[in-house]
């Protein structure tokens, strides 16, 4: 328990960055990775690739949101479990959360191969585009269960309070996956399905690194066969704290749908592949975001659990600053350099023209972004879903999706591309709202528990 004890007494920003510089670093290899990995199929296939990713993106988004229902949401509870020390709960909540991932992805898996067709052609693929999509996603879905047990149960091994590892899970995946692209689209010719299989490979061997690491005895809390009857009072618990990160990919899937038909119906194949280069630009910058928020969750859950909550104050505040200062960062960088950006991925002057503009326009307001990604994480972390699911939600579903129903009708190609940021500002400002009620909430139940202590 020495791991997490540490959680409420080392120095909060000793421990964030303990805590986050792992994640980050795991994060930005994978990022990298979706970078790199389109960058291959973009000058190896063409952007027909490109386009044939995008428009497969929003199956694995709904991949991603089961494996974050069960993993953020079984995450969540280990950590405010080990804070009130209660192992036995939490191993319990763990083996139920690794059952959980196996049923949902076969379930996943079979459907979406069964209905592939009709889904990529729902999801805007184009004729031409469609076979590239299919040869992705047929691939990638065949590997589901695989992917969700690494994803998923990385987490586990970061509630437990051992980044470190965890990091190495992603590293193993990412640069795997980067070598693998390489053989497979320029060696041996394989084109799109060579990507997809290097993307299964490399998922493969990160799972393989997670289980291994809980079956050798070095983890904190242990995978028993007991804990693998599943529970109907754990899994509703699960999904009620993971349905706020599961809702916003939801969210995100559905978003890239409407913006996939959107991009193709204004602006053709090029549009469709203009976007999913700045989806990985994007990428690349909020991962470490996302590595910062994985980073700090565990330090947020375990200190809520044990009423310490200027701790809770002190880590949303440091994980806020430093996120605020990445996207800056990445706002810089886009602004300077949109068409080398671009460029990377492909020398088509079509892409390379719309990429430009719409670089320009749908990331003018990316600095706020920081700030309302790890804001809305914060009630996730402590467990108040309800509220994590309207703010996560807020910025995807009830202020964009509505704007990019109406925008396009009136201003085309340009309306898409500036919901993005009038939905980012929107947002913040709702949450923004939100935390300074929670603070206020926050500092009553210090008193209280200062005074029954004292009394």
């Amino acid at each position: 328990m020495e791991r997490t004890k540490q959680l409420g007494e080392e120095k909060v920003s000793k421990l964030l960055i303990k805590f986050s510089i792992p994640a980050i670093t795991g994060m930005l290899v994978n990022a990298l990775y979706n970078v790199v990995d389109r960058i291959f199929i973009g000058n190896g296939v063409g952007p027909l690739g490109i386009a044939g990713i995008t428009i497969g993106f929003p199956i694995m988004l709904i991949v991603i949101a089961f494996a974050m229902l069960v993993g953020f949401g079984t995450t969540s509870l280990i950590s405010i479990k080990l804070g009130e020390q209660k192992k036995a709960e939490a191993e319990l909540i763990m083996g139920n959360g690794m059952v959980l991932l196996i049923l949902i992805s076969v379930i996943i898996s079979a459907a979406g191969l069964f209905f592939i067709n009709p889904l990529l052609q729902l999801f805007g693929a184009s004729e031409t585009v469609l076979p590239y999509a299919r040869d992705y996603m047929s691939i990638i879905l065949c590997g589901t269960i695989i992917m969700s047990i690494g994803f998923g149960m990385n987490n586990f091994i970061r509630a437990e309070g051992n980044p470190k590892i965890a990091m190495y899970t992603m590293l193993i995946g990412a640069v795997l996956n980067i070598l693998l692209d390489y053989i497979f689209i320029f060696i041996f010719q394989w084109g799109i399905q060579g990507a997809a299989l290097a993307t299964v490979c490399a998922q493969a061997a990160s799972a393989a690194w997670v289980l291994n690491y809980f079956w050798s005895g070095k983890s904190t809390l242990k995978l028993r066969l007991s804990s693998l009857r599943l529970r109907f009072s754990i899994a509703a618990s699960i999904a009620a704290v993971g349905s706020a990160p599961f809702a916003m990919q939801i969210a995100a899937s559905l978003l890239n749908v409407i913006i996939n038909n959107g991009l193709n119906y204004y602006g053709g194949d090029a549009a469709v592949a203009g976007m999913g280069v700045i989806n990985s630009i994007m990428t690349l910058v909020l991962m470490p975001v996302f590595g910062i928020n994985q980073g700090a969750q565990p330090i947020i859950g375990f200190n809520y659990g044990a009423r310490k909550f200027h701790r809770v104050k002190k880590t949303l505040k440091l994980a806020m600053m430093a996120a605020t200062v990445i996207v800056s960062t990445g706002f810089i960088i886009t602004r300077l350099y949109p068409e080398q950006l671009i460029a990377l991925f492909n020398q088509d002057a079509e892409l390379i023209s719309f990429g430009t503009r719409a670089l320009h326009i749908s990331l003018i307001l990316l600095p706020v972004i920081g700030f309302q990604v790890v804001g809305s994480s914060y009630f996730q972390a402590v467990g108040k879903s309800k509220q994590a699911m309207f703010l996560s939600l807020s910025r995807q579903v009830l202020i964009l999706i509505p704007l990019l129903l109406i925008l396009p009708r009136f201003y085309g190609l340009n309306g898409i591309l500036f919901a993005l940021p009038i939905s980012d500002l929107c947002s913040s400002l709702l949450t923004a709202a939100w935390l300074l009620v929670e603070f206020k909430n926050l500092n009553r139940e210090q008193r209280k528990y200062c005074q029954a202590e004292t009394g």
